[in-house]
């Protein structure tokens, strides 16, 4: 089968998984048979699409007909040979029970088509048990979307024992048409990628509370405000339901033994009905309570070495195991749980070695196989790293840009952060400072592109979470904003043409950041705007400055002060963006303006940007410059070059001589 046979699909369960796996599946044009044990089920889950379609068409994600159509081309059904009787691919989402998962799975394998495929959203059960009920193992694999599915960006697709690839690559192409982001699980294993990395990380926080060796405190001002996660652990066990966690923990100690062990803690909360936002009262109280109230300022040492060793030793079972690469797992914890930093490049960061040494030691001390440190860390803590030592053609390993030359004579600097909408941390500014500094010493290069990945964000901003990591600290504040000063300055007083394409959000620090470029072009659906003083805050990296000297002070109070966004039209009368274009334009557009630039004089080019910057404060400096660089390059090769094509009427080629 092709992704291009694929035209209904099934989905079984209408719970909040099911209902959002079927209004994805909708949105991408794929006819959908949304199907529970009752009625009331089924429309509820369906009446759930209808209100997401409508929230989605409310903040202009999509038309009014948008919503109308995809929702006609959803079924609700009680019947299993209704439902799956006619069609390409089945998604389970059934509760997260193996029995019931196979009889579901007995009964649809009597009334689905032979070339359908069956595709299991399981968190942690075995693919291959749950294959081994059908008579079609080689079609079986599991798809496992997050919740909720409209939202989350990830989907593990998990191979199975006999699961075929010509399954696997058809359910992968299926959800990159569903606009995901997969991540191929290459083995069986309980957890997959992402649960085996973040459920024995918040087992670990509940051990180290059970033990009397930390607070709840401790822990998650530790994980929230020095590890630099996206909540504090029991944060996060208390967002997904401790029984859950427990759950998967149960699973896991079934099949792989007193290693994933639950935590008494853990175990008692479930036991007195805690399970966190899902029943009012968890690790936190969210009723009678404040919640989770995370303390900024009481990190532990012992807390992050621990966390980090187990992170470390569940990474390397993956690796070790051949289950994922260190770039899927980084990839998936990113997309699947919001980690601004992947937990392979975490640890590799902290060092394997001292890891090591810290299960050894809590291990020979406690004895409990949770610690026991997998050979596969042992080797790599050797070697210093999971990662490999790799290099890209300039000699530089960036993580958070790319840098790319797409056509003669441009350099194109990609935001490369989508699962945090290209959000601007501080190793963010550091790599474009660096890369900027490559492309100015690259001959070859003579305007620059600057994107962001994905069709979501240019870039939201700065990343509010690497400022959350390290905690209220006014110095580390304004040490952030002059960082941010600095690489933004060095953009803007670059001697190549600069040209910012505009797609999705360009908010904050992002706005800041293309107002830095010399040309901005923006597409349809762009939102920009300086939201800072909604958080008390003010533009740091140069906003206050910079905006007024393109759109005027009136304006640029305007914008600023109220805080508002502005569509990309907007802007464009404003005089901020220079041009704005169709979505599916936008890349096109911008790399032809940059082609453009990078085809002009480049001292010539060189000469006005700088005469321009010299002149905006103080205006004689500025004509003083104009006039020094017109006689000067009155003496230039590109003059004469210029002059012979203008009497010729060909293009001129010009060498920058």
């Amino acid at each position: 089968m092709e992704l291009e046979d694929i035209n209904t699909i099934a989905v079984l369960g209408a719970g909040n998984m099911g209902h959002g796996i079927a209004e994805v599946a909708a949105l991408a044009g794929y006819d959908v048979n949304l199907r529970d044990i009752k009625d009331e089920f089924v429309q509820n889950g369906y009446d759930q699409i209808e209100w997401s379609l409508g929230k989605l068409a409310e903040n202009d994600q999509i038309t009014e007909a948008e919503a109308d159509a995809t929702l006609e081309r959803i079924t609700p059904l009680v019947e299993v040979e209704e439902a799956v009787g006619d069609v390409d691919v089945v998604i389970e989402a059934v509760p997260e029970k193996m029995a019931i998962k196979k009889d579901v799975y007995t009964e649809v394998e009597e009334y689905a088509p032979n070339h359908a495929i069956f595709a299991t959203n399981t968190s942690s059960l075995s693919i291959t048990d749950l294959s081994e009920v059908t008579d079609r193992p080689e079609q079986f694999c599991g798809m496992h979307f997050f919740n909720p599915p409209i939202r989350m960006p990830l989907v593990e697709v998990i191979t199975g024992e006999h699961t075929s690839e010509e399954t696997l690559d058809v359910i992968e192409a299926l959800a990159e048409d569903f606009d995901k982001s997969p991540v191929r699980v290459h083995k069986d294993a309980p957890g997959f990628i992402v649960n085996r990395i973040l459920v024995p990380l918040m087992n670990e926080a509940a051990w180290l509370v059970s033990e009397d060796e930390a607070t709840i405190a401790e822990v998650d001002s530790t994980t929230k405000f020095d590890m630099g996660m996206p909540m504090g652990a029991f944060e996060l066990g208390d967002q997904v339901g401790n029984d859950v966690s427990l759950h998967v923990l149960e699973y896991m100690h079934e099949v792989l033994g007193d290693a994933y062990e639950p935590a008494p803690l853990l175990a008692e909360k479930v036991e007195n009905e805690e399970l966190g936002k899902k029943t009012g009262k968890g690790f936190y109280d969210y009723e009678d309570g404040p919640g989770a109230d995370v303390p900024t300022d009481q990190q532990s040492e012992l807390v992050k070495r621990r966390l980090l060793g187990s992170m470390a030793n569940e990474i390397a079972k993956l690796i070790g195991g051949d289950v994922a690469p260190p770039e899927s797992i980084d990839e998936a914890v990113k997309l699947g749980a919001g980690f601004p930093d992947g937990p392979v490049k975490v640890v590799d960061e902290f060092g394997l070695e001292p890891l090591l040494e810290e299960l050894e030691d809590a291990y020979e001390a406690t004895g409990h196989e949770r610690y026991a440190p997998d050979s596969y860390l042992q080797d790599r803590s050797e070697v210093g790293s999971f990662y490999d030592a790799t290099e890209d053609d300039d000699g530089v390993d960036f993580e958070t840009i790319r840098l790319e030359y797409p056509t003669e004579y441009v350099g194109h600097i990609v935001l490369d952060r989508p699962h945090r909408m290209n959000t601007i941390s501080s190793e963010l500014l550091d790599e474009l400072s660096t890369a900027i500094d490559l492309l100015e010493d690259d001959d070859s290069v003579r305007a620059i592109l600057l994107t962001g990945e994905g069709e979501k964000a240019f870039s939201a901003g700065a990343d509010v979470q690497s400022m959350a990591a390290g905690g209220a600290d006014p110095i580390g504040a304004v040490d952030l904003s002059e960082q941010g000063q600095t690489t933004f300055g060095k953009l803007e007083r670059c001697e190549m043409p600069v040209v910012a394409g505009i797609d999705g959000y360009c908010l904050g620090g992002g706005m800041e950041l293309a107002t830095c470029a010399d040309i901005r072009i923006a597409s349809e659906r762009s939102e920009l705007g300086q939201p800072e003083l909604n958080l008390g805050l003010i533009p740091g990296w140069g906003g206050t400055q910079r905006l007024s000297n393109i759109v005027g002070e009136g304006r640029a109070k305007e914008i600023i002060l109220t805080a508002d966004r502005y569509e990309a039209e907007t802007l464009e009368e404003y005089g901020f963006v220079n041009d704005v274009v169709d979505n599916d334009e936008l890349l096109d557009a911008a790399l032809e303006m940059t082609e453009k630039l990078a085809g002009g004089p480049p001292i010539a080019q060189r000469f006005t940007k700088r005469a321009m910057l010299a002149g905006r404060d103080d205006t004689d400096a500025g004509l003083e410059l104009e006039a020094a660089a017109f006689g000067h390059l009155m003496a230039t090769d590109d003059l004469m070059t210029g002059i012979t094509a203008f009497m010729s009427g060909d293009d001129p080629e010009f060498e920058g001589k």
